[in-house]
């Protein structure tokens, strides 16, 4: 049987150890800061993203790959004779699925899905996590699309963030634009919902915006017996690495812990943090 190639963009904010681990090609997205333009992952890493950020200068604005970056990794991949899988962030936050879904029309005669995670982040992340489990067990395309289909059905991706500032500047704010000109103390608690930012809460801090997201995953974690849970953060490790031990025992497995890619941090901005949770795939 012909392999699957997997195929992501740079939204699922993947962590290195996994993406060293196995076997996904990602397609970057671009930074631009001023007249200077990066790659996604590949000639800027959050490290050097979240420095620069901190800095004066220009705000920086994010660019989708072009259909013909995406078509040249499927022609790459898909000479093998094997079938493509590829997911993208959500259609309603990026181009990014256009272009892909265009660069397949440019190559019918491959065996190519695109799939619209409708999520990014740790929920792009756990759709290509799946994808994985399954393409590593020997699963054809048909069962690659059904994993992530399976992932869409239970998954909520929480966050928060230190101001809507970024996600204002960024023209993705989506429906927490109604929580703009809230008091300073105020914190939002966000969800990506059916592929948009959509608010669940304002609190009066950013600890208590935490608390109500590990609140949100105790809840679905005990209604399913455990879930699979994908933590993220915008240069705040430590804040990372003690919610993640908050919410470990009552995670499937071992949750992954990872980093807001530069991308995302455009949007974000720096002290983002999110959780990804779904229901165990049986």
């Amino acid at each position: 049987m012909a392999t699957v190639h997997l195929v992501c963009d740079s939204t699922a904010d993947l962590d290195p150890a996994f993406r060293a681990a196995h076997t996904v090609r990602v397609v970057p997205l671009k930074v631009i800061f001023g007249e200077e333009t990066f790659s996604d992952g590949v000639d800027i890493d959050a490290r050097t993203f979240y420095s620069r950020l901190a800095k004066p200068g220009p705000f920086p604005r994010t660019s989708q790959p072009t259909p013909g970056e995406f078509e040249a990794v499927f022609r790459e991949l898909g000479s093998d004779g094997g079938a493509i899988v590829c997911t993208t962030i959500s259609a309603d936050l990026s181009g990014t699925y256009a272009s892909a879904a265009q660069a397949r029309g440019a190559v019918p005669e491959m065996d190519i899905r695109v799939v619209d995670t409708r999520s990014v982040s740790v929920g792009h992340y756990a759709a290509v996590r799946e994808a994985v489990r399954v393409v590593e067990a020997g699963g054809d395309a048909d069962a690659v699309v059904a994993a992530i289909i399976a992932v869409q059905q239970t998954v909520r991706v929480l966050f928060t963030v230190e101001t809507l500032e970024f996600l204002r500047r960024g023209g993705r704010i989506g429906g927490a634009r109604a929580l703009l000109g809230s008091v300073l103390d105020v914190k939002p608690v966000l969800e990506i919902r059916e592929g948009k930012i959509e608010p669940v809460a304002r609190v009066r801090t950013y600890p208590k915006a935490i608390d109500r997201v590990v609140e949100e995953f105790s809840r679905a974690a005990a209604a399913w017996s455990g879930a699979d849970l994908l933590v993220a953060h915008a240069d705040r490790p430590a804040i990372a690495a003690s919610l993640v031990e908050r919410m470990r025992s009552q995670a499937a497995e071992a949750p992954a812990l990872t980093v807001v890619g530069p991308v995302i941090g455009c949007h974000s901005g720096p002290g983002a943090i999110g959780v990804g949770f779904y229901k165990p795939l049986a």
